[in-house]
């Protein structure tokens, strides 16, 4: 008997069916993460490089096309009220923003969620007035960027062109080196 079908047959039937399960499973996470990630920039200008031709409603009802800040280098995140990471990370942005004033825009796009509920979030958290807050009902900005995890930002050039693309929370220290690739 070989070495492999003896140590096969000392383990149940159960547990190979979970060891199987459990490699099966690390696999597919494994071929999502490598295949989801964001390509490498191309520094061409590329159109699949740029910043999506998207344009939502800030919260008091005024149509924001995200093109319309080309010639300005911005920082553009998605955020939810259910997202745990976000609730700091959006303190982290404010006082970002207020290091570098008008250098830079940050914007930050809420995941579908009602007007009342993300302003309201906003509110208790006392940053509604420091950055720009935009509502996406149709969740587009996130499938625009490929995003799978919360939050996902994007840096862009003042060229409109996404040089980096950071997904999960990052602290301000992380946003400032970030900010050196758009600056």
């Amino acid at each position: 008997m070989s070495l492999q079908a003896q140590v096969l047959s000392g383990i149940s039937m159960n547990s190979r069916i979970l060891i199987f399960a459990v490699i099966g499973i690390i696999a597919i996470v494994g071929g999502f993460v490598l295949f989801q990630q964001s390509p490498p920039p191309s520094g061409d200008g590329s159109e699949s490089r740029m910043v999506p031709d998207l344009s939502f409603e800030d919260y008091n009802g005024n149509t924001v096309s995200l093109r319309g800040f080309i010639g300005t280098p911005i920082v553009v995140n998605s955020w939810a009220v259910w997202c745990p990471f976000c609730v700091k990370e959006l303190a982290d942005f404010v006082e970002v923003k207020k290091e570098f004033g008008d250098q830079i825009v940050i914007i930050s796009i809420d995941r579908a969620e009602s007007l009342e509920l993300a302003k309201g979030f906003t509110d208790d958290l006392g940053v509604t007035n420091d950055l720009l807050f935009l509502l996406d009902p149709e969740d587009s900005f996130y499938r625009a960027i490929g995003g799978f995890s919360m939050p996902e930002t994007i840096f862009v050039d003042s060229n409109g062109v996404i040089v980096d693309h950071k997904r999960g929370p990052m602290d301000a220290d992380e946003i400032r080196e970030r900010l050196g690739a758009i600056l």
